[in-house]
């Protein structure tokens, strides 16, 4: 008993980094105010939890800034399993800020089509709080908790129109394919720690080194995750529940997917890339060079047969993917680990603004035309010049067009596998240079139909926008616009994904 005392008296608290948290506690704290300020709010006034969860993001993309400004390299929590560092900022104040635009685009959304509020917005707090933590989870736990955190809320949200058959169907689909991915990821990852004995990254990565005696279940626990991570970014051949989700769920839900969601599948990637198999590279290379390949031609091919835009951006959100993935097939070549990395993170930053701003005036379309076609957009110039030219600076991005940001976004992808030079980066150089020529024409064809058909049936009525999706689609035009032409300001974002992340420090 004396001895039980003594150890008790000298027990000291672990220390806790505040600051570092503050973040994920002001979500936490938000997401609860939000749950319960909706049971007292009128049915009149459910607008208000809209407002609350964006001052609630706000709020929480305050510590990352302060977090950035002092500026210390890393702050290491849990034995080094949670790391706020600046790759772990960069991604957060992504998140939050990508929420935040879903928000303007949600409030109009929502409350016109008479679905649940409240219980819509502490769902999409969820889902981001999920995100946020991926950001700085270094521990296969961590990984597996924060991903399933940002998903299952995502099933939910996706049949969120739930008398809308193609909606019930979207959540369905959604949910069966993401929890078989959630199983074989955590069967990958149950591999991993029976060799490594330690779940913590960065001693997986110490002993996946593809020596020994079983060098068979190293690669076969490689090859597990990649793939549970693959549904999670809809790469092909594992992307067939995305087109279907996409066009069922409701717009601002689709964005919420097709950009948070996809940054946070690759923000998991990148760790298990660069921390639990650095050492690997002879086995991930090629399966991401597969990956790279197929997601870009099979999503291009695709997309060029669509008539509905939601469906034609959501193979335009699987191609993109590809161009994400396409840096990883050299990450391990020579010194490419670091181009990589800040290849990646920019491409992300930048496929944020500019996918956003682009379902951001499909809302705003639909409003008028209540349909999803592409025909839809004829005339749109005529009657709302506006909004013309807002997509094709949306959709003049997504191809790659400078002096938008979608230049630079690609031209750092194809610059990081250019200079790891070899077969590997060469070729899928090639690869890419070609799919981006085929993108640029079935963007083209609804830039065609928006400057030069006529408007269905005649009408040009003007659009009328509510102002939150009018401010959704300036901060997005701003953004896209800025980082293409001065590159030097998003680079530096990209210069934040810390190499010592990338060397497992």
């Amino acid at each position: 008993m004396l001895s039980l005392l003594a150890q008790v008296a000298d027990f000291k608290a672990p220390h806790v980094d505040y600051h570092a948290l503050a973040p994920e506690i002001v979500m936490a704290v938000g997401l609860c105010a939000v749950l319960l300020v909706d049971l007292f709010v009128p049915d009149h006034k459910r607008w208000i939890t809209g407002t609350l969860t964006g001052f609630v993001l706000i709020g929480a993309f305050i510590p990352v800034a302060t977090l950035a400004v002092v500026g210390d390299d890393m702050r290491a929590l849990f034995d080094g399993r949670y790391i706020v560092d600046e790759f772990a900022l960069a991604l957060k104040g992504l998140f939050l800020l990508s929420a935040y635009v879903v928000v303007l685009m949600s409030s109009n959304e929502m409350e016109e089509g008479h679905y649940y509020q409240g219980e819509y917005y502490v769902l999409l707090l969820s889902s981001v709080l999920g995100m946020v933590m991926m950001a700085s989870s270094r521990d296969l736990i961590s990984v597996f908790v924060a991903l399933e955190f940002l998903s299952i809320p995502a099933y939910m949200m996706a049949a969120w129109r739930k008398r809308d058959s193609k909606s019930n169907e979207a959540g369905v689909k959604y949910y069966l394919l993401g929890v078989f991915a959630s199983a074989v990821l955590l069967y990958g990852m149950s591999l991993m720690y029976g060799l490594a004995s330690s779940t913590r990254l960065t001693d997986v990565g110490q002993a996946l080194t593809l020596e020994g005696d079983k060098v068979g279940m190293q690669v076969l626990a490689i090859v597990f995750v990649i793939v549970g991570f693959a549904f999670k970014v809809s790469a092909v051949p594992f992307h067939t529940w995305a087109p279907d989700t996409y066009q069922g769920a409701p717009t601002p839900v689709t964005a919420f997917l097709s950009v948070a969601s996809k940054a946070a599948g690759f923000t998991g990637l990148l760790a298990m890339v660069y921390l639990a198999f650095p050492m690997a590279h002879d086995v991930y290379q090629p399966f991401m060079w597969v990956l790279a390949a197929l997601t870009m031609t099979v999503g291009n091919l695709l997309a060029l047969k669509q008539t509905n835009i939601v469906r034609m951006l959501a193979y335009s959100s699987v191609s993109q993917g590809g161009f994400i993935l396409m840096p990883l097939a050299v990450a391990g070549t020579g010194e490419a680990a670091g181009p990589a990395l800040k290849a990646v993170v920019v491409y992300l930053l930048i496929y944020a603004a500019t996918n956003l701003g682009a379902f951001a005036v499909v809302i705003a379309v639909a409003r008028k035309t209540r349909s999803g076609e592409i025909s839809s957009f004829g005339g749109l110039f005529n009657y709302a010049p506006g909004l013309a030219v807002m997509m094709t600076i949306f959709l003049a991005s997504l191809a790659g067009i400078p002096p938008l940001g979608g230049w630079y976004a690609k031209f750092g992808a194809f610059r990081a596998v250019v200079e790891a030079g070899g077969g590997w980066g060469y070729t899928i150089a090639i690869v890419g240079a070609i799919n981006a020529v085929i993108a640029t024409a079935y963007y083209i064809t609804v830039m065609r139909e928006m400057w030069m058909k006529p408007a269905p049936d005649g009408d040009e009525t003007p659009v009328r926008v509510p102002s939150p999706i009018v401010v959704a689609i300036a901060l997005c035009g701003i953004g896209t616009m800025v980082m293409g032409v001065l590159p030097g300001a998003v680079a530096r974002f990209g210069d934040l994904a810390d190499l010592t992340f990338a060397f497992g420090g």
